[in-house]
């Protein structure tokens, strides 16, 4: 019996935990995850590798992938570009593993608009004073990028009504397997099984009108 594996993009703003959450369950469930390293116009920051955490390309390179539909989803974000390279999807999806996309509401709608049976994933702070607080308690950013990233958050949050499941990320382990969980329901969802080739492997005999 042939189960291919599910697309499953998760969104959330930044802050919410989305990166750790995904992060947590491609390194310990490689057998069932497969990651798709997207390919980005800008240059590496320091400790980033080429192939692990993105492939770096040239502008003109990117669009000329873009031209040649290369990417399943794609953004301009502070002039440089992000795409989820669709080939390797396919790749995961025939090897039957599910496939996690992190990528923003934007690309998660250009995602299900291509492929309907994709799973739409988001994940939210238990509360707006808890998201402040996981984005001052990093002290990476000063507070004009923190206060536009809570502005960004508020949008991002009634998009949400957009998506197919909406995970709040309270517990980092109850979030982790509530989206592991969702991968294995949505696997089993009737409309993606070939159910006479599940029928002839179980050796029942043709249904008589």
């Amino acid at each position: 019996m042939r189960d291919l594996g599910v697309v499953m993009v998760v969104s959330g703003p930044s802050g919410s935990g989305k990166s750790t959450i995904c992060g947590h369950i491609l390194e310990d469930n490689k057998e069932d995850f497969g990651l798709v390293v997207s390919h980005t116009s800008r240059a590496p920051r320091e400790g980033e590798i080429d192939g692990v955490h993105y492939h770096f390309i040239s502008p003109e390179k990117f669009l000329e992938n873009k031209s040649n539909g290369l990417y399943l989803e794609w953004a301009e974000v502070h002039g440089n570009y992000y795409g989820t390279p669709g080939d390797q999807v396919e790749k995961f999806v025939d090897m039957q593993k599910n496939v996690i996309l992190e990528i923003d509401v934007q690309g998660g709608l250009q995602v299900k608009a291509k492929l309907p049976k994709s799973v739409l994933i988001f994940v939210s702070p238990p509360s707006y004073e808890t998201l402040e607080s996981r984005l001052r308690g990093r002290k990476t950013d000063d507070e004009e990028v923190i206060k536009k990233r809570l502005e960004n958050a508020v949008g991002e949050m009634h998009k949400s009504s957009q998506y197919d499941y909406f995970v709040v990320n309270d517990e980092l382990q109850k979030a982790i397997d509530s989206i592991i969980l969702i991968g294995e329901s949505e696997r089993k969802r009737v409309p993606r099984l070939n159910l006479n080739e599940i029928f002839d492997s179980m050796r029942f005999p043709k249904f008589q009108k």
